[in-house]
């Protein structure tokens, strides 16, 4: 598919989503057609020819491998509704800012915060597109800190308490921003620099950055190298500060997005996830539909291989929130609900006056 259509690949509203995919069958049925568009393609040997079975599985007709349409996806034996999934990646793409953890729980009715703490982290885990094209034309690159706070620490920059992370971001001419790359650092390093803007801009890019050592070298490497310095800017009386100002200002809205949405609370070893979604948010700004971003993330989802609670912390556990009472349940409701029958249409009630 080329160009997907609203109203036709995707749901353009609330009402559109909750009138597609109103049992999870449908929603199935949704998953199973992002995933084989042109009919059941084998995952195991790439036969296009296989044929479904009464449980639901197909099986291939070259190797007679059986797997399920979530098989091998983020949704591979998920015990979650998937109208809860569906629902979930809707309050995640389509609000400007995304979702808290703690707002889906409640959003949603999901009994344990881990349940759905979980959930926003695989979909998170998706964003990233294998063999995504790199920054071209003109970028700018800077360093800065990011994080969430800790307790006995001072100090915007303690150890321990926030992150080094290089920042490169599109600069447009006569004015305007084009995409942007995130990434923590193990150090300030020309190993380190040199590393992110290898991997994520394209060689003969003209790389805009301070006058810090470690970008010395960028030239050798196939870059047109801008250096500019912080004190030669203060000598001529300008403000250093606007030596880079398209990378600052993303700087200031990721510190903000991390600051309003997830109220700062963002573990060190789980910042790289809240970083993939903030650049996925950040380079679809423009898009005119929230839809097609929804589509965006489960075409991603399907494609992407099984991520594991095992996985999410295998450095350390989410932060533990106590379930809102009186749900007890870690497993959320499915969200399939049959015509309620007009229920404030009751013979008991009647309008006041």
């Amino acid at each position: 598919m080329d160009r997907p259509r609203a109203g036709v690949h995707y749901p353009r509203s609330v009402g559109e989503l909750q009138a597609w995919f109103r049992t999870d069958v449908d929603c199935l049925d949704y998953l199973e057609w992002l995933r084989w568009p042109a009919g059941f393609v084998c995952p195991g040997c790439g036969y296009a020819r296989g044929w479904r079975l009464g449980d639901g599985r197909f099986e291939c007709g070259r190797c007679q491998a059986r797997t399920s349409t979530t098989a091998g996806t983020i949704f591979d034996r998920t015990r979650t509704p998937l109208t809860v999934w569906f629902t979930a990646c809707w309050l995640s793409a389509a609000g400007k800012d995304g979702i808290s953890a703690l707002s889906l729980q409640r959003t949603l009715e999901i009994g344990s915060y881990q349940t759905a703490w979980t959930m926003l982290h695989r979909l998170r885990w998706v964003l990233v597109r294998p063999g995504r094209d790199r920054l071209a034309g003109t970028v700018e690159v800077d360093e800065t800190y990011i994080g969430g706070e800790e307790a006995g620490l001072r100090g915007g920059r303690a150890r321990g308490k926030k992150v080094l992370t290089c920042i490169a971001v599109e600069v447009h001419e006569p004015k305007g921003l084009g995409r942007c790359r995130i990434a923590p650092l193990s150090d300030a390093s020309a190993a380190s620099l040199h590393a992110f803007v290898t991997d994520h801009i394209e060689p003969g890019t003209r790389v805009i950055t301070d006058a810090w050592q470690g970008y010395r070298g960028l030239d050798k490497l196939g870059y047109l190298h801008d250096r500019r310095s912080q004190r030669a800017a203060r000598a001529r009386g300008e403000d250093p500060g606007e030596l880079l100002p398209a990378v600052h200002r993303v700087a200031s809205l990721v510190k903000r997005w991390l600051l309003g949405t997830h109220q700062g609370s963002v573990e060190v070893a789980h910042l790289i996830s809240y970083l993939n979604e903030f650049v996925f948010r950040f380079n679809r700004r423009r898009s005119r539909s929230r839809g097609l971003v929804f589509y965006r993330v489960l075409e991603l989802a399907v494609a992407h291989q099984p991520v594991r609670y095992q996985d999410l912390i295998a450095s350390k556990r989410p932060r533990t929130v106590p379930p809102t009472p009186p749900p007890t349940r870690g497993r959320p409701p499915s969200l399939e609900r049959p015509p309620a029958n007009r229920p404030w249409r009751t013979t008991d009630q009647h309008p006041s006056g």
